[in-house]
C-alpha cells in the first residue's frame, strides 16, 4: 500500500446502507413517515440521516434538526426546539392561537405567532398545549422532516413532545429520530412502548457494524480509492470491530502502512492513539483548547474555550482553525465548537492525566460560574469531577430543583439519583433527597432507576425513621405503574402506611390507593378495610384538599362496586373549591363519579358527571382529569349509541394517549367492540387484547371483563366454541376472585350463551343465580337488565329479552336494547335491519336480513336509489372495509351471510370501481 494518503474526514460515499437509505427515500417523501434508527456509537447513524436528507426528494422538503446533548441544562422540548429555531425568516401558513404558547420558547418566531395565551395555572396543562401548539406549527410549514438525533440524551418534555407528534403526526410531516439503546433508561427510546398508528409508515433500522467486505470498501473511499489488501482489510475489521467512526478515525491516524495497524484492544484506545497521532504536529495551544473542549464535554464559544484553557481569546481562534483543519474539532453549530462525535470527545477525555483533567473541571467551574442564567448542571458535573463535595451536593440539589420547576423530571431523577449514592450523607439529606427523589419521579417517564434507587435507599441506615415511611409511600406509587408489579406495589404501600402513624394525612393517602377497587386483581374483600380506614380519617381531616383527593378514591371507589348509598348521599360534597389544588381535586371526583355510573349503567348521572367535571377539570388546569374523562365519554357513548363518528374519535385519543394504561386500555375496549359489530375481526381481537385481558393483574378491571365479554362475543359470532369457552372461562374467574359481579354485566351473558352452546345447560342456569345473588341489593341498573338477558338465553322465553329490552331502553343503551329485541323474535326485523345500519352496526344488519330471507321473507333492498355509476353502494362499502381488514372471501361471506360466490362478484366491482388490481393494493 502506497505511503502518502490522501485523508478524508469521511468517506464520500455512504457504505454497507444502501439498502436503509433506500428504503427511507422511497418512503419519507412521500407519506407521513415515523423512521427510528439505533444503533451503537459510531454505526453510522448520523451519516444515514445527512445522506437521506441530500437526497433530491427530500432535500425539497423543509428539514428541521435537532440533537439532544449528553451534558444538558434543563430546557424542555430543547431537541424540537432546536430544530424549530431554523424556521426563523420563513412564512407559516395559518395557525390557530394555541401556537402562542410557543412564543417563551421560540422568541426567533415571534414574528409569525400568535400572541401568547393566558397562562392557565397548571404546569400539566400549559405541556399539553404546547405539545399542541407545536404540531400546528408542524402541520403549517407544509411538507417537512424532523430529525431528532441522539434521543437517549433527551430531557422527558422531548419524549412525550415526539410521543405526541408520533401518534398522530401531521399529513405533511415525517420524523426521524436516532438512538443508542444500550443508553437509554429502559431501553425505551419514547419511554413508553410505541407504534405507529395505522395511517403512518413504521420504519425501525437497526444498524450493525460493516462486515470486512464493508470495511474494505470503506477504506479504499477514505483513502481515495487506493487498492486495500485482504489481509489489512481483515485487521482493521478485527480492530475496530466493524464501527465505521472508528475505522476512519484510525485510518487518519496511519499516514500510509498497513505494518502500522495497531495489535488487538479496544476501541476506545484505538482513538485515543488516533487522537494523539492527530494531534503530534500540532501547537501547544491547539492542545491546550481541544482538552478544554473535551472537558467542557459540550459545544462552547471561543470566550468560554479560552478561560478554560488559560489563553486568551486571538489565540484560541487560531488554535481552533488548526483543529478545525485537523478534522479534530468542528463547528456544530454557528460560533460553538465541539468534537464530530462523542467517542472523540470521550478519547481525548480518557488522553489527559488524572491531575490535569482537574485543574480544567476547576477552570470550567470559573469560567460558567458568572454565566446568566447559571449552568446549574454543568457546575454540578464540573464540582463533582474535580472533587468539590459540598459544590458538587449544592450545584446538583440546585440543578435537580430547577429542573422539577421547568418540568424537566428526567434531568432531576438523574441528577437526585447520584447525589444518593454519595457516602457519608447526613441523614437530613438523605431524607430529603429521597422524598424529592420519589416526587419527582412519579411525574417522569423514567420509572425503573428511581424505584432501584428508592428500594436501595430503603435499606440505607442513613434514612430516618421518620422518613422511611413516605420514601416506601412514594416507592409503592411508582411499583403501581410498572407491569407486573401491583402485588409488590400493595405490599410496600400497607407497610408504608404503618409507618406512617405520624403522618394520617399521608397514610391516608395510602389507604386510599390501597382501597382502589378497580386496580387489578386483588379482592374486593381486601379493599374494603383500608376504605373503612379512609372513612374514618375524614371525619376529623381539616385539609380540604386532602379531603378532596380522598374521596375522589373513595367515592369513586364504593359507586364502582354499587354501592347504594353513594348517589343518595352525595349533598356533602362541595361544588367549588377555593384554591387550585382544590378544584382539580373536585373535578377528578366527579369525573370518577361519572366513570363509575357509566360501569353500573346510571348513563344521564354519567352524563352530569361528565359535564361538570370536565368543566372543572379545564378551569383548573388538570389535563390528565381530562384525559380520563375523554376516555369515560367514549365508553358512555358507546352504551348509549352515540356512534357517529366514535370509531374515529377513539382512535384519535388512543393516539394521544396511548402511554397511559387508565385511558388507552379503555378506549381500547370501545373500538373492538365497535370492530365486532362491523365483523371486523383482525381488528377486534387486536384492540381487545390491549384491554387487560392478558394481564388482569395489571389491568383497569372492568375494562378487563369488559375485553374477555368482546372477545367471547367475538368468537362466538364465528362459531369458535373451544376459544369462546376459554375466554368465557377466564373472564368469570377474574369476577370470582374480584367478587364484584356488578361488573359482569357485559360478560354474563355472552357467557351464559357460551355454556348453553357447549350443552353446559346445568353449569348455565348456576352462573346465572350466581349472577343474581352477586348483583342483589346493589345499586347497579345495567348489570339488572343482563340478568333479563341471562334468564332469556336459560328459558327460552321472550317475555324475559322483552323485560331486559325495556330495562335497557329505559337506560337509554339502544344497542343492547336492540340485541334483546331481536333475540324475544321480534316481527319488525326489516326496520332493526336498516336501524343497525344507521347505528353503523353493518354485521347485525346483515343478520337481521340474513334472517328474514331464512324466512322465506324478501328482505329490504339498502340501495335508496337505482344505481351508483362508480360510487360503492352500501354492500360493496362493507366488503371492500372487511378486504381491508385482510379477510378472505369466505370469512367475509360469513360476517355479511352471503355466498362466497356473492362476495367474489363484489369484490370485482370493489376493485373495478376503485381502480385498484390486487387486494393487497386495495388494502393499502
Amino acid at each position: 500500500m502506497p505511503r502518502s494518503f490522501l485523508l478524508r474526514t469521511s468517506s464520500p460515499v455512504l457504505v454497507g446502507r444502501s439498502d436503509e437509505l433506500e428504503v427511507l427515500v422511497s418512503t419519507v417523501p412521500r407519506r407521513s413517515t415515523v423512521v427510528m434508527i439505533e444503533g451503537e456509537a459510531g454505526i453510522g447513524k448520523t451519516r444515514l440521516v445527512d445522506e437521506l436528507l441530500a437526497h433530491p426528494d427530500v432535500a425539497r422538503l423543509t428539514v428541521l434538526v435537532g440533537h439532544c446533548q449528553p451534558l444538558r441544562e434543563p430546557f424542555p422540548y430543547g431537541a424540537v426546539i432546536e430544530a424549530l429555531r431554523s424556521l426563523a425568516g420563513t412564512r407559516l401558513h395559518t395557525v390557530s392561537p394555541v401556537a402562542g404558547a410557543l412564543r417563551p420558547l421560540l422568541p426567533e418566531l415571534a414574528e409569525l405567532l400568535p400572541p401568547q395565551p393566558e397562562p392557565i395555572g397548571d404546569p400539566h396543562a400549559e405541556r399539553h398545549r404546547t405539545l399542541r401548539a407545536t404540531r400546528e406549527v408542524l402541520a403549517a410549514i407544509g411538507p417537512a422532516v424532523l430529525v431528532v438525533e441522539d434521543l437517549q440524551w433527551a430531557d422527558d418534555g422531548t419524549r412525550q413532545l415526539l410521543r405526541f407528534l408520533m401518534a398522530d403526526p401531521p399529513p405533511n410531516l415525517s420524523v426521524v429520530i436516532t438512538y443508542r439503546r444500550e443508553d437509554l433508561a429502559g431501553h425505551l427510546p419514547l419511554g413508553t412502548a410505541y407504534r405507529p398508528p395505522d395511517h403512518v409508515a413504521g420504519i425501525l433500522l437497526q444498524l450493525r457494524p460493516l462486515d470486512v467486505d464493508a470495511v474494505r470498501v470503506l477504506a479504499s473511499a477514505i483513502l481515495e480509492h487506493e487498492p486495500v489488501s485482504e489481509e489489512f482489510a481483515d485487521r482493521l475489521h478485527e480492530r475496530t470491530a466493524g464501527i465505521p467512526f472508528v475505522v476512519e478515525e484510525l485510518l487518519r491516524s496511519l499516514h500510509g502502512s498497513a505494518a502500522r495497524l495497531p495489535d488487538e484492544v479496544e476501541v476506545p484506545v484505538l482513538l485515543r492513539d488516533a487522537f494523539a497521532d492527530r494531534l503530534a504536529g500540532l501547537p501547544d495551544l491547539a492542545h491546550r483548547i481541544v482538552h478544554a473542549a473535551a472537558v467542557l464535554g459540550v459545544p462552547a464559544g471561543v470566550e468560554q474555550l479560552s478561560v478554560v484553557a488559560g489563553i486568551d481569546p486571538e489565540h484560541a481562534e487560531l488554535a481552533l482553525i488548526q483543529l478545525a483543519r485537523a478534522g479534530v474539532v468542528h463547528e456544530t453549530r454557528p460560533n460553538r465548537y465541539g468534537f464530530r462525535h462523542v467517542l472523540a470527545q470521550q478519547a481525548v477525555y480518557d488522553s489527559l492525566e488524572g491531575p490535569a483533567r482537574r485543574q480544567l473541571h476547576l477552570a470550567a467551574i470559573d469560567a460558567l460560574r458568572g454565566t446568566e442564567p447559571p449552568p446549574l448542571v454543568q457546575l454540578a458535573e464540573h464540582s463533582r469531577r474535580a472533587g468539590r463535595r459540598t459544590d458538587w451536593l449544592r450545584y446538583g440539589e440546585e440543578a435537580a430543583d430547577r429542573a422539577t420547576e421547568v418540568g424537566d423530571p428526567a434531568v432531576a431523577t438523574g441528577l437526585l439519583q447520584r447525589l444518593l449514592a454519595e457516602p457519608d450523607l447526613p441523614t437530613t439529606e438523605v431524607d430529603r433527597l429521597a422524598t424529592k427523589l420519589g416526587s419527582v419521579a412519579y411525574a417522569g417517564l423514567d420509572q425503573h432507576d428511581p424505584v432501584a434507587t428508592l428500594d436501595r435507599v430503603l435499606s440505607d441506615q442513613r434514612l430516618s425513621t421518620a422518613a422511611r415511611g413516605e420514601v416506601r409511600l412514594l416507592l409503592g406509587r411508582l411499583l403501581v405503574r410498572e407491569s407486573g408489579r401491583i402485588t409488590e406495589a400493595r405490599l410496600t404501600i400497607s407497610q408504608a402506611v404503618d409507618e406512617l402513624a405520624e403522618r394520617p394525612d399521608l397514610a391516608a393517602r395510602g389507604a386510599a390507593l390501597l382501597g382502589t377497587t378497580f386496580i387489578g386483581d386483588t379482592p374486593l374483600a381486601e379493599h374494603l378495610p383500608w376504605l373503612e380506614r379512609v372513612e374514618a380519617y375524614l371525619v376529623t381531616c381539616d385539609q380540604p384538599e386532602v379531603r378532596f383527593s380522598l374521596l375522589a378514591n373513595l367515592l369513586g371507589s364504593r359507586l364502582s362496586i354499587g354501592d347504594p348509598n353513594v348517589l343518595s348521599d352525595l349533598s356533602a360534597l362541595p361544588t367549588a373549591g377555593e384554591s387550585q389544588a382544590e378544584r382539580r381535586q373536585l373535578a377528578r371526583t366527579r369525573c370518577n363519579l361519572a366513570d363509575s355510573c357509566t360501569t353500573i349503567g346510571r348513563f344521564g348521572q354519567a352524563r352530569e358527571f361528565l359535564t361538570s367535571g370536565i368543566r372543572l377539570a379545564a378551569e383548573a388546569g388538570s389535563p390528565f382529569v381530562v384525559s380520563t374523562a375523554r376516555s369515560t365519554e367514549v365508553r358512555l357513548d358507546w352504551y348509549t349509541g352515540n356512534w357517529s363518528g366514535l370509531t374515529e374519535r377513539a382512535a384519535r385519543l388512543l393516539g394521544e394517549y396511548r402511554d397511559l394504561l387508565p385511558v388507552a386500555s379503555e378506549l381500547s375496549l370501545v373500538l373492538g367492540l365497535l370492530a365486532i359489530t362491523r365483523g371486523e375481526w383482525p381488528a377486534a381481537a387486536e384492540h381487545l387484547g390491549r384491554t387487560g385481558v392478558h394481564s388482569p393483574q395489571d389491568a383497569i378491571t372492568p375494562i378487563a371483563i369488559g375485553g374477555f365479554a368482546g372477545l367471547a362475543r367475538m368468537w362466538l359470532a364465528q362459531d369458535d366454541l373451544p376459544a369462546a369457552t376459554t375466554i368465557v372461562e377466564r373472564g368469570l374467574q377474574l369476577v370470582r376472585r374480584k367478587g364484584v359481579w356488578v361488573w359482569a354485566a357485559d360478560l354474563a351473558p355472552v357467557a351464559v350463551s357460551t355454556l348453553l352452546a357447549t350443552g353446559r345447560v346445568a353449569e348455565a342456569a348456576a352462573l346465572t343465580d350466581e349472577f343474581a345473588a352477586g348483583i342483589a341489593d346493589r345499586d347497579a341498573p345495567l348489570a339488572t337488565a343482563a340478568l333479563s338477558s341471562c334468564r332469556g338465553e336459560i328459558s327460552a322465553d321472550p317475555e324475559h329479552y322483552r323485560s331486559a329490552e325495556a330495562a335497557y331502553r329505559a337506560l337509554d343503551a339502544v344497542y343492547f336494547a336492540a340485541q334483546a329485541s331481536e333475540r324475544a323474535e321480534t316481527r319488525d326485523l326489516p326496520a332493526l335491519a336498516d336501524w343497525y345500519d344507521v347505528l353503523g352496526a353493518t354485521r347485525d344488519a346483515a343478520r337481521c336480513r340474513h334472517d328474514l330471507r331464512s324466512r322465506g321473507t324478501p328482505a329490504p333492498s339498502r340501495r335508496g336509489r337505482r344505481g351508483y355509476g362508480l360510487e360503492l353502494s352500501p354492500r360493496e362499502q362493507d366488503v371492500a372495509r372487511l378486504v381491508s381488514q385482510g379477510l378472505t372471501n369466505r370469512e367475509i361471506a360469513e360476517v355479511l351471510f352471503l355466498s362466497p360466490r356473492t362476495v367474489e362478484q363484489h369484490v370485482a366491482k370493489v376493485l373495478r370501481k376503485l381502480g385498484a388490481v390486487s387486494r393487497s393494493e386495495l388494502a393499502r
